[in-house]
């Protein structure tokens, strides 16, 4: 696994900070783009160098959070290298790994808790991409220009 990336704005702040001791708890490695306190900011300030990071292979994969975790989301997914995966429970988080081959997951910081966000993690970190009839579909989703 590489250097996971992360980023947040001020609503997922909290959590994002829960995740960094997650991962230092498993010894994995993380890049932390900000943002860095719980004064009010915009979530696309930290997500387009998050989504730029995973798309250049310098960080993968990436965690995300906002409050409902839509924002960001929908900010990382105009990305065209990233699928961006919004999970707020554990199930969600292994079927964006095994059918969507998700590259960043997205939590709502504002909706799950530190429990919560460990089985999401845990989930999203140990699941496998399926392949097969999945990878027709992921191959449709850049847009063509």
């Amino acid at each position: 696994m590489k250097t996971i990336g992360l980023a947040s704005d001020h609503a997922g702040f909290e959590l994002k900070e829960f995740v960094k001791t997650y991962l230092q708890e498993k010894g994995i490695e993380f890049q932390d783009f900000g943002t860095y306190s719980e004064a009010s900011c915009d979530y696309p300030d930290f997500a387009h160098p998050l989504a730029e990071a995973v798309e250049a292979g310098t960080c993968y994969p990436g965690i995300a959070i906002c409050g409902s975790g839509e924002g960001i989301s929908m900010t990382l997914n105009k990305h065209q290298g990233i699928r961006a995966g919004l999970c707020w429970k554990e199930e969600i988080a292994k079927l964006c790994r095994q059918h969507n081959n998700a590259n960043v997951l997205v939590m709502p910081g504002r909706f799950v808790s530190h429990e919560e966000a460990r089985q999401i993690m845990d989930a999203f970190l140990n699941t496998e991409f399926e392949g097969g009839r999945h990878q027709a579909r992921i191959d449709k989703i850049p847009v063509k220009k």
